[in-house]
């Protein structure tokens, strides 16, 4: 028999066993009956049916209230330098003040001595995939769901304590994943979830096997199911499933506009949608008020794109500079990944080794591109499929250094990400503002042993160098004596 304490007799009554409450039953037959998608999708919701208690963290941060950094010396996410003789105020999760006067802390406030460390926004990866970046492919393709939401939480701790506060999901099933990390049921970052990338069969993201074929529209194929995309051939179906995520709580559209590297049978010159099932995907995004980006590598897939309407492109490393003058013509955004080697990927085999050598030869022309027309650049790592290629988040980061000055690539990284994830609009989850330290912005905070802007490569090594990260107001690593 289950007993639970007073604070939860409500859910059922005098007796003080949950087994035979109506509730229970149901979350019971739910976790019954739960599919791989299901299990993911529904876990939140099965844990406020139950009435769980108070949440406990992967990492236990400590709660903020108030508290004031002092003696540091400020990367406010915008400028070019380092300012000194500042103090910076947290309050209920957002910066209170950002004071030249060394006002005396408020009476409840906790003071932390920083020790002329550099304090800065905490970092943001525009490409990210919380639930497929540290579990291999074979394992997501077979595993129990239970499993595979366990590595993620693990990996999403990790992440955090990389220093990234906020990542934008460009494929998986994280709805209810990123309702976990914001009630604080886990530690993690801040999410911005696509929800499955859609795409078309033969499209990258399809992982049939042929023997699956042909496609039939009453049953899912596995990677369907798992919920890290959905498979449309028409506008109609575009349009369906472009607003089941939208439904879902999607603050932009993935769409799938050309091949891939992990995709065996998707080379990246093809091209997937027409421009009729893109705008489809756009005029959808458009009604919700937000926006479509389109994974794209080569020139006339990424031009397709444009003209459906498409505000982003992702990755984008075959383009010619016909293509990088469109993009900047139109005030079209690059979200990019600095792939300089195999160093950067999994381990790879055939076609998907070859489509990897292309993208890294590819990467520093696009990069080149990118700087001459002035284009509107994230950064992104599209980590995936490994714990080892994970940690090295930080690391692909520093690589910008081959293009950008320290900081220009901290920009990047912080306040200019932050203007894509506002693209999102009337569907952004996190309104406030991001990627800065100044009043009013969430209280996203990184102190690092070091000054960045003078030595790029501490970001690599955040167990050595980042001292205290806070996200939200709330302090998820301190390692300051005292």
């Amino acid at each position: 028999m289950i007993r639970v304490g007073a604070k939860y007799q409500h859910l059922i009554g005098s007796g003080g066993c949950v087994c035979h409450n109506p509730q229970m039953r149901k979350v019971s037959q739910r976790l019954t009956d739960f599919s791989r998608r299901g299990f993911l999708a529904g876990l939140g919701a099965a844990l406020v049916a139950a009435g769980r208690p108070a949440p406990v963290l992967a990492a236990p941060a400590v709660s903020g209230g108030t508290v004031l950094f002092r003696n540091l010396r400020l990367f406010d996410g915008k400028a070019d330098t380092l300012r000194s003789g500042i103090q910076v105020l947290v309050e209920g999760g957002r910066i209170a003040a950002v004071d030249t006067t060394n006002s005396a802390p408020p009476a409840d406030a906790r003071t932390i001595d920083c020790g002329g460390r550099v304090l800065m926004p905490g970092l943001i990866d525009a490409h990210w995939h919380a639930l497929f970046a540290a579990v291999p492919l074979a394992i997501l393709m077979a595993a129990d769901p239970g499993y595979i939401f366990a590595v993620a939480t693990a990996e999403a701790e990790r992440t955090l304590l990389r220093g990234f506060t906020t990542i934008r999901d460009l494929g998986g099933p994280v709805y209810s994943f990123k309702r976990a990390i914001d009630d604080g049921v886990i530690a993690g970052p801040r999410i911005y979830p696509s929800g499955p990338m859609i795409t078309t069969s033969g499209g990258h993201g399809d992982l049939r096997q042929l023997t699956d074929l042909p496609r039939t529209s009453d049953r899912l194929s596995s990677v369907e199911t798992l919920g890290g995309a959905m498979i449309a051939d028409s506008v109609g179906e575009v349009q369906m499933r472009t607003r089941e995520q939208l439904m879902q709580g999607a603050s932009q559209l993935k769409i799938v506009g050309g091949g891939g590297v992990s995709s065996p049978r998707s080379p990246l010159d093809m091209s997937t949608f027409s421009e009729t099932d893109l705008r489809a995907a756009v005029a959808v995004a458009k009604d919700w008020n937000t926006y479509v980006t389109v994974h794209a590598y080569a020139p006339n897939t990424i031009q397709r794109a444009i003209a459906a309407g498409a505000a982003c492109i992702e990755h984008a490393h075959l383009m010619d500079e016909d293509t990088a003058k469109l993009m900047a013509d139109k005030g079209v955004w690059l979200s990019i990944q600095p792939f300089m080697s195999a160093e950067d990927s999994v381990p790879l085999t055939g076609p998907s080794q070859e489509r990897l050598l292309q993208v890294v030869a590819g990467t520093h022309t696009a990069y080149g591109l990118a700087r001459k027309h002035k284009l509107k650049t994230a950064f992104g790592s599209d980590m995936l499929f490994s714990p080892a290629v994970t940690a090295r988040q930080g690391t692909m980061l520093t690589h910008l250094s081959n293009w950008y000055g320290n900081a220009e690539i901290l920009k990047m990284a912080t306040s200019t990400n932050a203007e894509l994830m506002a693209l999102s609009n009337l569907r952004n989850p996190y309104p406030g503002q991001l990627g800065v330290i100044e009043k009013g912005a969430y209280a996203d905070v990184l102190l690092i042993d070091g000054n960045p802007l003078e030595t790029i490569g501490l970001i690599a090594d955040p167990d050595k160098n980042l001292k205290i990260i806070m996200k939200d107001g709330k302090i998820y690593k301190n390692t300051l004596v005292g």
